[in-house]
């Protein structure tokens, strides 16, 4: 059996370990299209940071890893996918023959239609190669505007800061994070960066950027800022343009149902280019988080050596830490129609808790500063339990949530052992 997989960050590498654990002697490419040995983006604001250096972000330490394995390791891009014919065309005129692929060609940084946006000295955060020319820029002092405040863009924030950069951010939407924060729980993060000495303009866009030493950028609230550097953080997308016209269904990323298999047999997809079907929802989602790429990669790996694995969920969750202050988002934090709503916000010590219901189910939370409990609003969510005459009192505490949950579980607990 010849395996192909299209990208080696984690969900290629985790897909081809599994196929290689469950078939000794099939034979398996793994494709990646950067001159490097597969690695996390993950790792690179560590990298940032000084915290590891470029081989902390490798995925395998070892550097004979594959080989041992006999995974063979491939520097090429995909152009097209021929499905019908079982063919990867790639952009040097190799065709690859497969019997089963995987696309785990995960997702490219969006290129914002701005004036100026492909200048030298506007880079994006994505790859090793844009580390690097970060780190000859961003030395102590140096002057930074980052567009986008979502959460990759608080990851890089962070690690500029502790590189000693004079930072402004600025982010489109009304608040930070606005993908993953309602209103509340953005502002109060905006606010304690703020008086981390970071410059925020929210609700404001970059209109250009000016050729020049230093660079010069105009905002839309007409500020002009200068920078040494001006990093492009607004977001990203799944990286499945080369499979236009090859017969596997897209949306916003590509179409798989439980086992990971697309419309196509034999190919998969797996990690953030994939939308996968999420059971307990009855949706298709891309889910951009790492612990989703393994989840979907072990799938797919099984099913394509003929193992039988579905997928049990999609796990909607971020957790953030934005120069300290650790914040989450679990479910549908964005509240349900119909649905019921609560929050507590204590400004003063930077802690906030919304919780969002559908009837007695907790579907939804936000929260910040709220460590210690925080499995505690995950479990709720997750195990879609009643709480009966619990959400009222949620509804008007939201902060007794640990209680609930104690509660809820102990009568699941005892559901469970047939006690009435």
């Amino acid at each position: 059996m010849k395996h192909v997989i299209l990208g080696n960050g984690p969900a290629g590498v985790i897909a081809a370990e599994t196929i290689r654990k469950h078939a000794l002697n099939d034979d398996i490419l793994l494709v990646g299209d950067e001159p490097e040995p597969p690695y996390s983006r993950m790792a690179i604001p560590y990298l940032l940071k000084g915290q590891i250096d470029e081989a902390g972000t490798h995925l395998r330490k070892s550097p004979d890893h594959f080989e041992r394995l006999r995974i063979r390791l491939l520097i090429a891009r995909a152009k097209s996918v021929d499905a019908q014919a079982h063919h990867v065309h790639l952009e040097d005129g190799t065709v690859l023959p497969f019997d089963r692929l995987l696309i785990a060609t995960g997702s490219t940084p969006a290129r914002p239609p701005i004036p100026g946006i492909d200048l030298p000295g506007v880079h994006a955060c994505w790859t090793l190669e844009d580390a690097r020319h970060i780190m000859r820029i961003v030395q102590p002092g140096a002057r930074v505007l980052q567009m986008g405040a979502g959460f990759i863009g608080c990851i890089i924030l962070e690690s500029l800061v502790a590189r000693g950069a004079q930072l402004t951010v600025v982010e489109m939407g009304d608040r930070m994070v606005p993908r993953m924060m309602d209103k509340g729980a953005g502002g109060m993060i905006k606010r304690w960066v703020q008086e981390k000495g970071v410059s925020v303009f929210t609700s404001t866009k970059v209109d250009a950027i000016e050729r020049g030493t230093p660079l010069l950028v105009r905002l839309s609230n007409g500020q002009q800022v200068p920078a040494d550097l001006v990093i492009s953080a607004t977001g990203v997308r799944p990286n499945i343009g080369f499979l236009q016209h090859s017969g596997i269904d897209c949306a916003l990323g590509v179409l798989t149902d439980e086992t990971m298999q697309t419309n196509v047999p034999g190919i998969y997809a797996a990690g953030d280019c994939a939308e996968a079907f999420d059971a307990p929802s009855g949706k298709f989602v891309v889910s951009a988080i790492q612990p989703n790429a393994a989840d979907q990669a072990g799938c797919a790996g099984m099913n394509m050596t003929g193992k039988k694995a579905r997928l049990r969920g999609v796990t909607q969750i971020n957790v953030l830490d934005t120069l300290g202050l650790v914040s989450s988002s679990f479910g549908q934090w964005q509240g349900v129609p119909g649905g019921t709503h609560s929050e507590s916000a204590d400004d003063a010590n930077f802690r906030y808790v919304s919780l969002q219901f559908n009837g007695d189910v907790l579907v939804g939370s936000n929260a910040i500063g709220v460590t210690d409990h925080v499995g505690v609003l995950r479990g709720l969510i997750q195990s879609g339990v009643k709480l009966g005459p619990w959400k009222d009192r949620l509804v008007h505490e939201p902060l007794r949530f640990p209680e609930a949950y104690l509660s809820s579980a102990q009568a699941q607990h005892t559901r469970g052992l047939g006690i009435a």
